[in-house]
């Protein structure tokens, strides 16, 4: 992106003489055409945008010229009555023209402001080209807290990529403006390395959230780990302020976590850090140990620890609100997971009993043993895998803050006396999601019954209730639909 500055009489017969004109050439999105050539469509569309702010402002004033029309067409005198009014002539005066033309260049700034803050990037650009006072506006701190910088090659993903010229022009123009940044990688390393190499740059920044998301592994995890920490530090340094850090699938360390803890412990208040193989429990430790109003983080199972929840949960630290938990095996066999005490989550929830706690599994059947022995406050289970029908056996007996339970599969096995155990012991239950399973049509409506109005979705495939000698397909839904308070019909599977 560039911009010139001219001094010329007229762009397109729309700017008055001797007027300057800013011109931002967007090369991105306009190719060898300039903005010049897109300059007359211009006021259509902000008239649109704008007819939402200033339609009363404008109604008023052409209600104000109407009631000055009448009161000129009235009689003066009492003298006058009787005789035939003068007809005034429908053509509208030049006055009342000049009252409804909009003055598009001295539009105040907050209008143009906020205008500008619905459109896209390159529309912007496009209008910045209209005027000085447009392209002011343009460069506005306001319109440039947040970006997000989408690094793809096109050899490898079909999205589309921030402009290299646009991504300099930010760099060096509105890297202080900064607060919101994200950078949205493909699995590619050139996108990685390009995201690391705009993180180095940032010295001035003062970011209060910064996300890294990559579209498609490795991304990432394909950088050596000193130049991915050493980009990551820049921003852990300078910003001074922040709040909210999304780092899921990073090489991220324990060395480059206490950067972010010496710099930014008072302010940090959301973690989301899964798949991090750099980091150890030691390292997460270190953040909960210091930054006491952290409210939501994410991690994987290997880093939780009995010292982590108590660490949550000393009275220093702030009411924890969210904490997911992934719980993850890539080769079955080859992971050991260790089993958490039932005094640390009791005294996490003593010292935030309003937390959510999520749990991702995936993982295979022989691999659940060490989970849900004793009693665990989790609130929401999602299982990416088959799951044996103790393990959900587990879940009735030692989940009683049980909220939302998804269950993609698990094979022929009827779930009938694990969904009644739920249906007893879960008693804030309010979302059901049963894929892959077996459950007979009348174990269904009575775990329904049990539950009544308070499940608040609930997606069953068809395929997994069985006909019983009580009910059969067409039945269960009239049942169903009448414990529930409303109809509900279960999901089938597509035919394509």
């Amino acid at each position: 992106m560039s911009f010139e500055r001219r001094r010329s009489g007229a762009v397109n017969g729309k700017l008055k003489s001797g007027g300057t004109c800013y011109i931002l050439s967007v090369k991105h999105c306009l190719g060898n055409k300039g903005p010049i050539a897109e300059f007359s469509r211009w006021p259509k569309i902000f008239w649109r945008k704008l007819k939402a702010s200033s339609h009363k402002d404008l109604g008023d004033r052409m209600k104000q010229n109407r009631i000055n029309q009448n009161v000129e067409t009235q009689p003066a005198s009492d003298v006058d009555k009787g005789k035939k009014r003068r007809k005034t002539s429908s053509a509208p005066t030049s006055e009342t023209s000049n009252a409804c033309q909009v003055d598009w260049g001295n539009l105040h700034y907050d209008v143009i402001l906020h205008i500008f803050q619905y459109l896209p990037l390159v529309d912007r650009a496009y209008a910045s080209s209209v005027c000085r006072t447009w392209n002011e506006v343009f460069h506005m701190p306001e319109l440039w807290r947040r970006f997000e910088f989408e690094l793809n090659q096109p050899a490898t993903s079909y999205l589309k990529s921030t402009h290299p010229d646009l991504i300099q022009q930010i760099i060096k123009k509105h890297a202080d403006h900064l607060q919101y940044v994200s950078f949205k990688v493909d699995s590619s390393t050139e996108s990685a390395e390009a995201a690391c190499d705009i993180l180095s740059q940032l010295v001035n920044c003062s970011i209060k959230t910064l996300g890294l998301i990559s579209t498609a592994r490795p991304s990432f995890m394909n950088l050596s780990k000193s130049r991915f920490v050493s980009a990551l530090t820049v921003v852990f340094v300078n910003s001074k302020s922040l709040s909210s850090i999304k780092i899921d699938d990073t090489p991220v360390d324990d060395p480059s976590l206490k950067v972010l803890v010496a710099n930014n412990s008072d302010t940090l208040k959301l973690l989301k850090m899964s798949s991090c193989p750099h980091v150890s429990p030691a390292g997460i430790l270190c953040v909960a140990d210091q930054c006491y109003g952290l409210r939501e983080l994410a991690l994987n199972y290997y880093l939780l620890s009995d010292e982590l929840l108590l660490a949550l949960s000393s009275e220093k630290h702030v009411h924890l609100e969210h904490l997911r938990i992934d719980v993850v095996s890539e080769n079955p066999g080859q992971t050991q997971f260790h089993s958490i005490k039932k005094s640390s989550w009791d005294a996490l929830v003593r010292h935030s009993p309003k937390v959510n706690i999520v749990m991702y599994f995936f993982l295979y059947e022989e691999e659940f043993d060490p989970f849900f022995r004793d009693e665990t406050p989790v609130t929401h289970i999602y299982f990416g895998r088959a799951v044996s029908k103790e393990m959900l056996g587990r879940i009735g007996m030692n989940c009683p803050r049980l909220i939302e339970l998804v269950v993609c599969a698990n094979g022929l096995q009827p779930l009938d006396d694990e969904l009644i155990r739920i249906a007893e012991r879960c008693k804030n239950l309010t979302a059901m999601g049963l894929g892959e399973c077996e459950v007979s049509c009348s174990a269904f409506v009575e775990f329904v019954k049990m539950c009544g109005g308070r499940l608040t979705q609930l997606s069953i495939m068809e395929e997994v209730l069985i006909p019983d000698q009580k009910y059969n397909l067409e039945q269960i839904h009239w049942e169903v639909s009448k414990y529930l308070g409303r109809v509900w019909f279960p999901d089938m599977m597509p035919t394509w």
